[in-house]
């Protein structure tokens, strides 16, 4: 039986067993990661190699790196030869760099700046503080705009996550009534762009700090957007671009406080139009949880709200209610992959 086989049928496991799989699973999260930042599966694209090979060309430790292929082969990433090279498994090629699918820059995200975040869980739920805070003082937002290395990844590492949704947002919902789109921080513009290719009468503006603009400008000139999207930056405590007779804001509630939202929302309110449509793309929250791997999706991004932003994701009625303190109402919500749901708001 795989290891994919074994994770499989955990529920078969008696409750010790379960218990220890869940605490000791740090170490696949970190092997992985190394193996992400190392690029291992860039550098197994062209075919198999051996472990010594792998560990000249990253600067490795090479009986140390034969240790951690063999531990990625119980992972399914890579695969051990006969002649005793490794080549790339089925799920390795999700962490190469130029992979349609890839998931490197969050993986990055994961095992490298989230990763010391998640040792600090206890000290978070006895003060309400962000994990970020304690230990640097810092807030995440104020790191990325000093850090352009660190915002690269983390801007590239939505756009990996976005993308995993974006088919089913436009399938789901019809933009073609809107004839312009404002993306409040929308990072490169993965979703936007989708959007606009799908509904060719559909003009865009993708607003965002400075740090995502120049990426964002040459994806949309990659996608041939670069005329029907503007790029806009500032900031969306401050104001909005206006004009807009339908505003996009996907994954940005779950970053912030209610009060801090309220302020994005009224913002979005000022310079809707009459007739205009809030969408709000975000995780709900059930009323009542279960075992499954989506509601454990769920809470994990809950409490990665609480340690790295002091954010939160929420029930449909706690979006209901900051929409409603914003001059908006619930229209309705569309659920979609991955536990996200379409929330359509009106100006009222």
């Amino acid at each position: 039986m795989t290891q994919l086989d074994d994770s499989n049928h955990a529920e078969t496991l008696d409750p010790a067993s379960r218990i220890w799989s869940m605490a000791t699973a740090n170490w696949m999260a970190q092997a992985i990661y190394v193996a992400a930042e190392l690029r291992l599966a860039d550098l197994l694209t062209d075919g198999p190699k051996s472990s010594q090979e792998l560990a000249v060309v990253t600067g490795t430790h090479a009986p140390s790196m034969q240790r951690l292929l063999r531990a990625l082969v119980t992972l399914d990433i890579c695969k051990e030869c006969e002649n005793g090279s490794f080549e790339l498994a089925i799920l390795g090629d999700i962490l190469r760099s130029d992979s349609p699918d890839s998931l490197r820059s969050w993986l990055l995200l994961v095992g490298g700046q989230q990763w010391s975040l998640w040792g600090r869980l206890l000290d978070s739920i006895k003060t309400g503080k962000t994990a970020r805070e304690i230990i640097s003082g810092q807030q995440l937002f104020e790191n990325l705009e000093r850090d352009p290395v660190a915002a690269a990844i983390f801007n590239q590492a939505m756009v990996q996550i976005t993308r995993r949704i974006t088919h089913d947002v436009v399938r789901s919902y019809d933009f073609s009534r809107s004839k312009r789109i404002v993306d409040v921080g929308g990072g490169y513009g993965e979703l936007l762009a989708a959007i606009l290719l799908a509904n060719p009468g559909t003009q865009g503006v993708l607003f965002d700090l400075p740090n995502a603009s120049e990426p964002g400008r040459r994806h949309m000139a990659s996608m041939g957007l670069a005329e029907r999207c503007e790029i806009v930056t500032g900031n969306f405590f401050q104001a909005i671009p206006s004009h807009g007779d339908a505003y996009l804001v996907k994954g940005i509630m779950h970053d912030w406080n209610d009060e801090q939202c309220i302020l994005i929302l009224n913002n979005c309110r000022r310079v809707i139009a009459k007739d205009g449509k809030l969408l709000l793309v975000e995780r709900v929250i059930p009323m009542q949880l279960d075992t499954s791997e989506t509601h454990q999706l769920i809470v994990r991004a809950d409490l990665n709200m609480l340690i790295g932003t002091g954010g939160r994701e929420r029930t449909e009625g706690e979006f209901q209610k900051l929409l409603s303190l914003s001059d908006f109402r619930l229209n309705r919500a569309i659920a979609i992959e991955q536990s996200f749901n379409i929330i359509e708001a009106i100006p009222v």
